[in-house]
């Protein structure tokens, strides 16, 4: 099994919450928060920041800390997931579209009414909390964990553990 762990962040300005937009290995796209694999050796907020910088240009100053965590795991695929959505609470720049992974085109700060419209389509693992701790803005860290079953995109099975 591999294991990833994962940094996802939040930014929310008063135009909405920032996605970005992912261009994937089969050319589609969707759409997710800012983050990326944290790589070995590096604190999870050190590699959220960084993610961060390459994905969007901005530079995150101050974290709220964690405001949802998922566990996903995928044992037909041979992985399993480990994600910290932290809540980032002051940043400065521009937004900018330099990714060195190749992933990210673009990225709109997009109004919390439509988030779930721009997340529809979206792993499941990604958009559900997203889109709840919009709706509900919980006081301390959430909890979610999901089985993926099926060895590709068109014939997944995921359970909300």
């Amino acid at each position: 099994m591999r294991d990833w762990v994962v940094g996802g962040a939040v930014l929310e300005s008063p135009e909405g919450l920032l996605l970005v937009n992912n261009r994937r290995r089969d050319g589609s796209t969707d759409w997710s928060p800012p983050g990326g694999v944290i790589d070995e050796g590096e604190s999870v907020v050190d590699g959220l920041a960084r993610e961060v910088l390459e994905e969007t240009g901005l530079v995150v100053t101050e974290w709220a800390g964690i405001i949802y965590e998922i566990e996903a795991e995928a044992p037909d695929m041979g992985w399993r997931l480990r994600v910290e959505a932290w809540r980032a609470v002051a940043w400065h720049g521009e937004l900018r579209f330099d990714d060195p992974d190749g992933i990210v085109e673009t990225a709109l700060w997009v109004p919390h009414d439509e988030c779930a419209a721009h997340l529809e389509g979206v792993a499941p693992w990604v958009a559900e909390p997203v889109i709840e701790w919009i709706g509900n803005r919980w006081e301390s860290s959430q909890r979610f964990s999901y089985r993926i079953e099926g060895l590709g995109r068109d014939d997944l099975r995921v359970t909300r553990m």
